[in-house]
């Protein structure tokens, strides 16, 4: 898909990975809509790069079709889906203070797994109605961002791993179910990439991370998720798959 003057939500694309795609598509030339629940960055960033910013909350339907419908208004119906939206969280599954917080798991589960989900299924029903875009038949395509977790969570990371699990899991079934539609999806697990979180690293554990990735020895850079975001929605023959960005990083449990 040519990504330019199609129009784009980004899920979570106020900051962080989802900041860096949204900034890359518009440089594209894309009509991004920055869907997110941090109002004064998500409203700077479009200052920055034009589009337009929705208050979102990705595990509500109501939410999600109030801010879908938003960006429709502003710039015709999405042909492309980023989702970013997502929350971590750390604790064993028996701590010094006895099981894992059931209400701390389900949120976890509730804003990654079944967030990504609600936002999917609500741009995948529009995207479905649309005119094709080539020879191919293509109407629109998805991104969803898991996590190395996914395959090697670390201890403490058993609902973030989860979370990032489930999203693995619905790629393949979403691409089938939406091959007659002419609608893609790819998955990014990406390793350890510096985003603001990493801010507060001391310098031995920033020095400790970049030594734990193969080659390249450092942390991945947001931009390079960016890309590859992009370089989904351009490639049409990349579809149900999940792709690791990690610099053959392989996590060790802690």
């Amino acid at each position: 898909m040519d990504v330019k003057g199609q129009a784009a939500v980004v899920t979570g694309g106020a900051s962080g990975l989802g900041a860096a795609t949204a900034r890359l598509l518009a440089l594209r030339g894309s009509k991004v809509a920055i869907l997110d629940l941090n109002e004064a960055k998500g409203q700077a960033l479009t200052k920055e790069i034009g589009g337009i910013f929705a208050t979102c909350e990705v595990s509500s339907e109501d939410s999600v079709k109030g801010a879908f419908a938003a960006a429709k208004a502003a710039h015709g119906p999405a042909r492309i889906l980023i989702n970013c939206a997502g929350i971590g969280g750390a604790s064993r599954i028996v701590g010094r203070d006895g099981p894992h917080d059931l209400t701390r798991f389900m949120k976890i589960i509730t804003v990654n797994l079944v967030g990504t989900f609600n936002v999917t299924r609500i741009f995948a029903a529009e995207a479905s109605n649309l005119e094709p875009l080539n020879e191919d038949g293509e109407r629109g395509v998805i991104v969803m961002t898991a996590s190395v977790a996914a395959f090697e969570g670390q201890i403490g990371q058993v609902a973030y791993s989860a979370s990032k699990g489930g999203i693995v899991g619905m790629t393949v079934p979403i691409a089938r179910d939406l091959a007659a539609r002419g609608v893609r999806i790819c998955t990014i697990a990406p390793g350890v990439i510096l985003t603001p979180l990493a801010d507060d690293l001391s310098p031995e554990a920033r020095k400790a991370l970049d030594a734990s990735v193969p080659f390249p020895s450092r942390m991945g850079h947001d931009h390079e998720y960016a890309s590859l975001a992009l370089q989904i929605c351009e490639n049409g023959y990349l579809n149900g798959e999940t792709i690791r960005l990690d610099g053959a990083l392989r996590m060790a449990p802690r």
